[in-house]
């Protein structure tokens, strides 16, 4: 079996789910949330000698850290807990935490004391919890520092201090954990931008909350169980002609490798048939590496398509606007990426005739081309990826993924997944060409948009996981090492999918 999609819910939602249970949850959420992070930290101790440190803030944050300590030290480790705030202007809940605390023989510190000469076992940020939208400063601007700065595992209680939850965007100075308890859900920030750079391994708490049926979330992080309907058995009476015929239309002088990725990614993901119609008038009549590729002058393409890619290497000229105006009028499945984005980022005919099209449209677009499609800059675009990208699906009728380190998928009604597969030695020429290809693949072999496009955006990083764990990169990884790899991941999900039935 697949493992099940995890719902994810921005800031005010989690909030929401909150204020619904908060005066019925016995006992309280905090204390719920505070044993639920000390039995994390007992898994994550092991056998690990020493003291634990847990840096409280004056918050809520806190309170989940002052639990823990508490739960801690009553488990018989040995724990040292800071709090620099006043108690007595502590929220109720935390006012409580500390008072329990205090009551089970603790004594909260208010300086950073020096570390044991053994170190510490366990370094804990309970400063700041998901409500922070400001840069941390002061004391705990200079508390985070010098706990990053601590040889042990560290630990933070819901999302990292100084990490915006929804958007992933780090707020000055920001802890460094190796490990994220979160509680009740995952959010936004802790799975995209910069996020992961800061959480290190996450773990839900749901606290014993049932959110999904309380408040249906419109995001999910994205498993093979979204798509495992779509992997089904081919018959063994069957043939090419019933997987479809899938075009890729780019590959302009000097670009023409891009258009090549595509179609070979197509090809290894199932399309029954791969024509690649080239811009450059001196094109390859073949592709040596996949002589399976049938290779066309971009003009010749076939007109009876399953599904169509335009953009891999495409150019931005007179004649490439020509013909992703004739793709734009076209009533089979379309994936639009790179410089097929750039002209429609610039031009609001193409605009238009993408928003008025029939059949399904699938945008690729890297933040660059998002913001060239949103007409705004790309530090913008990263500075909340989930806005950018439900605008970008709202705006242009599309089904939308927002590449990078947590590529987000969004569809036009307002749904949302995040991907957690990929590495950084994807960072690479060619990636998106690939990314293109298997969308374009699936297409072609009858996949809905929607889970095709899921299920190629977690294909596509999954295949380069792959690689990494067989010693084949991350650094120095290429685009067509993927495409191969792809293949195998492909086929073990088929046969997983054909086990579970």
């Amino acid at each position: 079996m697949f493992t099940p999609a995890q719902p994810i819910y921005p800031i005010a939602a989690i909030r929401d789910i909150e204020n619904r249970f908060a005066s019925s949850a016995r006992p309280s959420l905090m204390e719920r949330a505070g044993r639920a992070a000390a039995e994390d930290a007992v898994r994550l101790l092991l056998d690990r000698p020493g003291p634990v440190l847990i840096a409280c803030g004056p918050g809520n944050n806190g309170g989940d850290g002052l639990v823990m300590a508490r739960h801690l030290r009553q488990a018989g480790r040995e724990v040292i807990a800071l709090l620099a705030a006043d108690p007595a202007r502590l929220p109720a809940d935390a006012a409580k935490a500390h008072a329990d605390y205090l009551a089970a023989g603790g004594c909260p510190l208010t300086e950073l004391p020096d570390p044991p000469e053994a170190g510490w076992a366990l370094v804990v940020d309970a400063l700041f919890g998901i409500g922070l939208g400001r840069p941390v400063e002061g004391l705990y601007a200079d508390w985070i520092a010098r706990l990053n700065a601590l040889p042990a595992p560290r630990m933070a209680l819901d999302i990292p201090s100084g990490l915006d939850a929804d958007t992933g965007q780090p707020l000055g100075t920001t802890f460094i954990a190796t490990h994220t308890t979160t509680f009740i859900a995952l959010k936004p920030g802790l799975l995209t931008n910069d996020g992961p750079d800061y959480c290190g391994n996450i773990s839900v708490q749901r606290l014993d909350l049932d959110c999904p049926a309380c408040l249906p979330p419109l995001g999910h992080s994205i498993t093979p169980a979204l798509f495992a309907s779509s992997l089904q058995p081919r018959p063994r009476n069957t043939h090419k002609g019933r997987h479809g015929d899938a075009g890729v239309l780019g590959g302009d002088t000097g670009m023409v490798g891009a258009a090549l990725l595509a179609g070979r990614a197509a090809l290894w993901v199932g399309s029954g048939r791969v024509y690649v119609g080239l811009l450059d008038p001196g094109g390859p009549a073949v592709d040596p590496g996949r002589p399976e590729l049938m290779l066309r002058q971009a003009r010749k393409l076939p007109e009876k398509l399953t599904a169509l890619a335009v953009g891999p290497g495409l150019g931005t000229g007179a004649e490439a606007a020509t013909l992703l105006t004739a793709a734009l009028g076209t009533d089979y499945p379309l994936v639009l990426d790179a410089d097929a984005l750039n002209l429609i980022g610039r031009d609001p005919a193409l605009q238009a005739a993408l928003v008025a099209r029939q059949s399904a449209s699938l945008l690729t677009p890297h933040p660059a081309e998002a913001a060239r499609l949103l007409g705004t800059d790309t530090a913008s675009v990263q500075r909340d990826r989930l806005t950018a990208v439900l605008e970008l699906a709202h705006r242009y009728a599309s089904l939308v993924v927002l590449k990078g380190c947590g590529s987000l998928v969004a569809t036009p009604d307002g749904r949302w997944f995040i991907n957690g597969t990929g590495h950084p030695g994807m960072a690479t020429a060619g990636m998106g060409d690939v990314l293109t290809g298997l969308v374009l693949g699936l297409l072609a072999q009858g996949w809905s948009p929607e889970p095709a496009l899921i299920a190629a955006v977690h294909l596509h990083g999954a295949a380069a996981d792959r690689l990494a764990r067989e010693g084949v990169g991350p650094i120095g990884l290429s685009a067509s090492e993927v495409v191969d790899a792809s293949r195998g991941v492909f086929n073990g999900w088929l046969l997983a999918a054909a086990r579970s039935r």
